[in-house]
């Protein structure tokens, strides 16, 4: 089987990539490979988790969501092979392609953290990051009256880094509103040392994490959960530089675990040493096989891992593909733009905007990025999911047109 071009995963930046593409040369042809069923809004979640959004309207059927004239191939790949610009997928077939984009996304690894993949979706543990757990995270925040809860961070990288916050915002603003805040203990408690790695919004954060009285505990990394005795288990370092086991109990928990390539890449020639996609991080192109391509969570290139910045890289991988097969200059470039809608209270939205080095960049200039916000609750409750499946899937590229090289 010969394409001009394989894709490799179907979710946000594999979609993204095959509209651009098209929209760029449409007598290519595409193949697009991946086993999912259906298509996910994956951003929502943490509004679903929070009762704010319905969870049917974060999932379509992934044929819906395929361009029309690319090949949808419904099985996984099993190994690369750019040398002889091939891919094995898992039934031992081969596809052979011009230009290869990989975009798998992360695997979410939950089986890190002892006994937390028996336990999710009972004894009060819950993860926004999973489509199915995240209606539980709201049973659970709708039944707590009092007790502890704790909201887990794991060390970077992970998609979407305001999401282990955002829900405790969220839920903590609810227990607030129906007058049982002060009877629950809210921890946040984050393997890495800062609340928000952009230094801007975190004096606004901590102002919100004070208005909720969470307490911040910083180097805490969650490694196992007993769900059945509602304990959780933190690595950290005490004040002589010793690693010491720290036990919490608790009446609810939203636990996100650590992130990684999925095997197939990290596993493989187009992996670095860490087993992310090995990108140049202004090209998306491989720094060593010229016809290869990354989009979306599976790059090394140090962008916050959201879909808003999915949307900004799909039309640099498309011109540069299409420059590449046309052997004109591969000389667009993606700036490292992410979007973080801080859900920091029902109703108000903190819309930090940010690219390489955490360098603000504002899409509405002249509005104070660090200010709450209901105008940005409105864009994150009702116009990202339209603008996600009716622009940013179809290609078309409003405020997301690539730069050149200087």
């Amino acid at each position: 089987m010969k394409y001009d071009v394989v894709i490799v995963g179907a979710g946000a930046g594999g979609i993204a990539s095959a509209a651009s593409i098209q929209k760029q040369d449409s007598s290519l042809s595409i193949a697009l490979v991946d086993p999912a069923e259906s298509h996910y809004y994956q951003p929502g979640w943490t509004l679903v988790g929070a009762g704010c959004m319905p969870q049917s309207r974060t999932q379509r059927s992934m044929a819906s969501v395929i361009p029309n004239g690319v090949v949808w191939i419904q099985l996984t790949v099993e190994s690369f092979d750019p040398e002889q610009n091939k891919i094995r997928l898992s039934d031992n077939s081969e596809l052979e392609y011009k230009a290869l984009v990989v975009s798998p996304g992360l695997t979410v690894n939950y089986d890190a953290i002892e006994g937390l993949s028996e336990t999710l979706g009972q004894n009060g543990v819950s993860c926004n990051y999973r489509y199915d757990l995240a209606p539980y995270s709201w049973e659970c925040i709708q039944g707590l009256s009092s007790g502890k809860a704790i909201f887990t961070q794991p060390g970077m990288p992970i998609k979407c880094a305001g999401a282990p916050q955002k829900i405790l915002y969220l839920a903590a603003d609810y227990w607030r509103q129906q007058g049982r805040l002060k009877q629950i203990d809210v921890q946040f408690r984050n393997a890495g040392p800062v609340l928000f790695g952009v230094s801007e919004f975190v004096p606004i954060l901590n102002h919100y994490m004070d208005r909720y009285q969470a307490k911040r505990h910083y180097g805490s990394n969650l490694v196992k959960v007993d769900g059945p005795n509602r304990t959780a288990t933190f690595k950290e370092v005490d004040e002589q530089g010793n690693e010491v086991l720290v036990e919490e109990t608790f009446d609810f928990l939203h636990a996100v675990p650590p992130q990684i390539a999925p095997d197939f890449v990290r596993q493989s020639v187009l992996s670095n040493d860490a087993g992310w996609l090995d990108v140049d991080q202004d090209t998306l192109q491989h720094v060593r096989f010229a016809n290869v391509f990354g989009c979306g969570d599976i790059i090394s290139a140090p962008n916050a891992k959201t879909a808003a910045a999915v949307r900004k890289q799909a039309p640099v991988v498309a011109r540069n593909l299409v420059n590449f097969l046309k052997s004109k200059s591969v000389q667009y470039c993606y700036d490292g733009y992410g979007s973080c809608p801080l859900t920091v209270e029902r109703g108000k939205v903190v819309l930090a905007e940010f690219g390489y080095g955490g360098k603000l960049l504002p899409s509405f200039k002249g509005l104070d990025p660090t200010k709450p916000r209901s105008l940005w609750w409105k864009l994150k409750a009702d116009w990202l999911v339209p603008l996600y499946f009716d622009l940013m899937l179809k290609g078309r590229e409003w405020m997301a047109g690539p730069d050149k090289k200087a």
